[in-house]
């Protein structure tokens, strides 16, 4: 019987093992290393041409954008002339429609106004008319407002001051103690016939008469003349009182 044989390994394979295993390791290590960056390279690239898409759509935008804004500043512009031009319109058309009212106011005040009173002034604020006078008695005052209510061309008679003063032009030594008058201040309104494109009035309500053809001239009736001497003008029935 023959002896075994005893083989005895007397290299360090413990170390080889191991370095055999860093080896591997680090050749692991360095391939997801190399994957990584790759990976993130393909984002960065991703990333980037979105970011260069999305920078030329906001240039195309803001040029547009530009553009528009140009387009409104004219849009402004002719906006500001039509309303320029609109409301020159509106004021031909007004001055067109209500031409002969300052004559209409005349002439219906020659008519309506009631013997006995005598007109100081008259003073006209758009249709809003101050009339300030001398009557005899306040009873004459009151006629000329029913007066004024029934003209088609006068309306809203309101009487703002009604007193009881010497008769005007008498001698300074016979104001105190003689005649008096009434001196009173009236507004009024003057009608205004509708412009072209304005909405007809609602049914109902008060419309000024149709003015007369521009080719026929109003008929103006003569105008009162003024009290000249106290011996005209008798006193005041109610002195100081309102009509």
């Amino acid at each position: 019987m023959s002896a075994a044989t005893v083989r005895i390994n007397l290299l360090p394979h413990r170390e080889q093992k191991r370095a055999a295993r860093q080896r591997q390791f680090i050749s692991l290590a360095v391939s997801l290393a190399i994957l990584a960056l790759a990976v993130v390279g393909l984002g960065h690239m991703y990333f980037a041409s979105r970011i260069d898409n999305q920078n030329s759509r906001n240039s195309l935008l803001k040029t547009e954008i530009a553009k528009l804004d140009e387009q409104i500043k004219e849009i402004d512009k002719l906006r500001e002339q039509t309303q320029a031009l609109l409301a020159r319109k509106q004021v031909v058309e007004t001055l067109q429609t209500n031409r002969t009212e300052a004559v209409h106011l005349l002439d219906q005040l020659v008519r309506q106004l009631p013997d006995g009173i005598y007109l100081r002034s008259v003073r006209q604020q758009g249709a809003r008319v101050t009339l300030v006078g001398y009557a005899q008695s306040n009873a004459r005052v009151s006629t000329l407002m029913r007066a004024i209510e029934s003209s088609p061309w006068l309306s809203q008679p309101e009487l703002v001051e009604i007193k009881s003063v010497p008769l005007p032009g008498a001698q300074p030594q016979l104001r105190e103690g003689g005649p008096r008058i009434s001196e009173f201040t009236l507004n009024l309104q003057v009608k205004r016939a509708a412009a072209p494109d304005e909405k007809p009035a609602a049914a109902g309500s008060a419309k000024p008469a149709s003015p007369a053809p521009a080719a026929a001239a109003p008929q103006v009736a003569p105008a009162k003349p003024a009290p000249s001497a106290p011996a005209v003008l008798p006193p005041a029935a109610n002195k100081g009182g309102k009509a």
